[in-house]
């Protein structure tokens, strides 16, 4: 029907012409309480942010020197993070003339990597950026 047939049903009914799709092709509107639909709609939103699930980085450092104990101790805090739903970033950091040895250090990135397989994949295979070489993890589907 045109806009103003709608527009007096509303009137007649001492309600408001709310338009639900206005881009749609012919526009639709609906005949509510414009104040009401606005609460509910506010409602309905604050629900919806309720329900979702945001997930965080958390990030782990190591040096390439770390000791066995270390290293799993390490791998028992990014398996919490893992199964609370968070993304590890484990980040491997030289200093001086740790640099030089960048390549021969990737083994305790892949160490760290498969001592989690049981819970978590890579995301992003280990890269160097500057003076660290970053991995991510994620939580196995």
């Amino acid at each position: 029907m045109t806009s103003k047939e709608a527009q007096k049903l509303a009137d007649d009914a001492g309600l408001d012409l709310i338009k639900i799709a206005p881009t749609a092709n012919p526009p639709v509107c609906k005949i509510a309480d414009y104040g009401k639909f606005r609460y509910e709609q506010a409602r309905r939103d604050k629900d919806a942010k309720k329900k979702q699930k945001t997930t965080e980085v958390k990030e782990i450092r190591l040096s390439p020197n770390i000791d066995t104990n270390d290293l799993n101790t390490k791998m028992n805090a990014a398996r919490k993070f893992i199964s609370k739903g968070d993304k590890v970033k484990i980040t491997l950091r030289f200093r001086g003339r740790e640099m030089a040895h960048m390549a021969n250090s990737k083994h305790i990135l892949d160490d760290f990597a498969e001592g989690l397989s049981d819970v978590a994949v890579v995301e992003k295979a280990p890269k160097v950026e500057g003076k660290s070489m970053t991995m991510f993890l994620t939580e196995k589907r």
